[in-house]
Parts: C-alpha cells; structure tokens; sequence
C-alpha cells in the first residue's frame, strides 16, 4: 500500500505516519518528490485499511499497489528515480556513458583506455576484475589485484569505476573500491547476493538475466530496494532467442515497456547485447532513441590483443565516433550528452 500526502507535509506529520505503519509491524518506504511525499507501507495490506489513515487530514488517498514488484513501480513512485556518481547523474536529462575493457589485464592497457573514453566522452569506466566465463578454462580476471587497477586509475582520471561482483562473500571488497556494483546476468537471481547488496549505500547495476522476464528483472530489482537500497540502474544486455548472428538479441523494447513500468533508471549495453563492434553504435544509437538513461559499452586499445571479448570491443577512436553519433541523437530525443573533446 502507498500513502500519498497532501502538499506542503511537515516532517512531524511524516513521522505521525510512520509511527503508526511501525507500530503495526509494517515496513516504512518513503518517497519524497519535488511535488509529493509518498509513505510505502510493506507487509499486510489489510492493516493499512484498518488504521483509517484517510481520516488524517494531510493525508490525501490511500493506494494498493497492484504490481508485484512494489517499490520499484511506476504506483509506488510517479516521479523517475535520479542519483549521482562522482560529477555525474544517472536517469536525468542528461545521458550516462559507461566505457572501458571488458577485463582488467594491465595498469597500462586500464589506463590507455580510461584516457580514451573520457576524451570521447564517457563519465563513468567499466573494467571486469572478476570475470564469470562460460568455460572454466577461459581468462578470470585478475580479481583484487584487478579492482586495485581500478581504483588507480580512477585516482588519475577521476572517473568513477564500475565492475561486477560475483557473490555476496566478496561484496565487502568490491565495495571497498567501486563506486557501482555491477550484478551479471547469470547472477540476476543470486537472492543471498540481493540481499547483501541491499544493505549498501553505494549504486547497484543489475543486467537482465540471459532468459529473464521483464517482471523477474523487476522482482530481483526489489530484492535490492526492499534491503533499503534505493540506488539500482536496471541494464538490458540482451536475451537468449533462436538467432545465431548476434551473441544475443538485444530486446529494445525492454526499454520503453520499463520506462512505463518503473521510475529506476534504464541503461543497454549493446555490447553483450550484439557481440560483435559492428552492431554496437546503431545498437546504441537505437537505444538512446528507445528511452534509455546511458549506455555502457566495451572498449579496449588494442581488440584484436584483448584476453576477452575481443570481438565485440570498440577502439577508443571508434567509440569517439560513436559518442559524437549519439550526441546528435540525444539532442533530437530531448537529451544530452557531456561536451565531447575527442
């Protein structure tokens, strides 16, 4: 249930409320936007009725949410969720570029590429230190060693990192030294790491799992929120179909269907979704024209050398190329993007 209030609210009538939902046994949620306070009652719905909270006159309407997915919805919160990272704000007016290696290999390969994509335009740096690979015998990122290559360059760029964790016993480290935690998409639905990374105060990227529904994304979103994490970014990276020329089919659609069903910002990545550079600026191109926050793109100095995902990487000079394309389509969209120097 969502208690909405009346305009002008004051911090004592907020905490009246709240006061009673707790003393009920109900989890409290509150929203406040630029133009109304909403309380999110969790747990029982039939207390809820029974307090008669609309009898209180700065209460302005009492509200069952009907989706499943209750703190993420559109119901529970009409306005769009932003948050920022570093300089940078996620899911305003202004588009987010994340950019960087698919994997740690070297302060120096880190480096090159972190200078690259921020000239072009990028804000935030993507690099894997922990890699999850289909084959036990395939590169595994450098781990540790890996997120302390991260933070390195974050100190000499300034861009601030995301990577992934793989599991709720290393969300301490990865914590330790990223300012966004990527959640894969073959851990969409590892609740026990849900769970845990609903305790944080840091962002959370959460990627479609490869055959997941909209509405199971949207429940493993609620996971985080339901924690008392309010900062996720939901990422669509494509899903698993019958078509073999692309890695994945890159469901754009995903898109504006969230953009109506939730207020959490919406990014693709159109590199996994693609698996081949070729495909990767329309894709993003397409994606920004479809509603997403950002995009977030794999790119490495030299491809053709890289321990992973090669193939799909753009150069940095390409991915310029691509940031000067999108900036043309964000402007048409009503978006922007950071002044690009490339």
């Amino acid at each position: 249930m969502v208690i909405v209030l009346q305009k002008g609210v004051t911090d004592e009538q907020i905490e009246e409320v709240s006061a009673r939902l707790r003393q009920a046994g109900l989890g409290v949620h509150l929203s406040q936007g630029h133009y109304r306070t909403i309380i999110g009652a969790i747990g029982d719905e039939k207390k809820v009725r029974e307090m008669g909270l609309e009898a209180l006159s700065y209460v302005e309407k009492v509200l069952p949410i009907t989706k499943p997915f209750k703190l993420v919805s559109r119901e529970f919160q009409e306005e769009d969720s932003t948050f920022t990272v570093g300089d940078c704000t996620i899911g305003g007016r202004q588009l987010v570029v994340m950019a960087g290696p698919c994997a740690v290999e070297s302060e120096e390969q880190l480096l090159e590429a972190a200078y690259g994509v921020k000239a072009a335009g990028a804000q935030i740096l993507r690099g894997g230190a922990f890699k999850p690979r289909t084959s036990p015998y395939s590169f595994q990122g450098l781990e540790e060693k890996g997120l302390k290559l991260l933070a390195r360059v974050r100190e000499k760029t300034g861009l601030p990192v995301v990577t992934e964790v793989m599991d709720q016993h290393t969300v301490g480290l990865v914590a330790e030294y990223a300012d966004i935690l990527q959640v894969g998409a073959r851990n969409m639905q590892n609740f026990y790491l849900l769970r845990e990374l609903g305790r944080l105060d840091k962002p959370i990227l959460l990627k479609r799992g490869m055959s997941a529904t909209v509405e199971e994304w949207l429940m493993a979103a609620e996971y985080i929120v339901s924690g008392g994490n309010h900062k996720v970014i939901l990422c669509e990276r494509g899903i698993r179909t019958f078509e073999t020329y692309t890695r994945n089919t890159l469901d754009l659609s995903a898109v504006p269907v969230l953009k109506h069903l939730t207020h959490l910002p919406v990014i693709v990545d159109p590199s996994h979704g693609t698996g081949n550079w070729r495909w990767v600026p329309a894709m993003s191109r397409a994606a920004v024209a479809a509603g997403a926050d950002g995009v977030m793109v794999e790119v490495h100095p030299c491809p053709e050398k890289a321990l992973c995902d090669g193939a799909q990487s753009l150069t940095v000079e390409k991915f310029a190329e691509m940031c000067r394309q999108l900036a043309a389509v964000a402007g048409v969209c009503g978006r922007m993007l950071p002044q690009v120097t490339a």
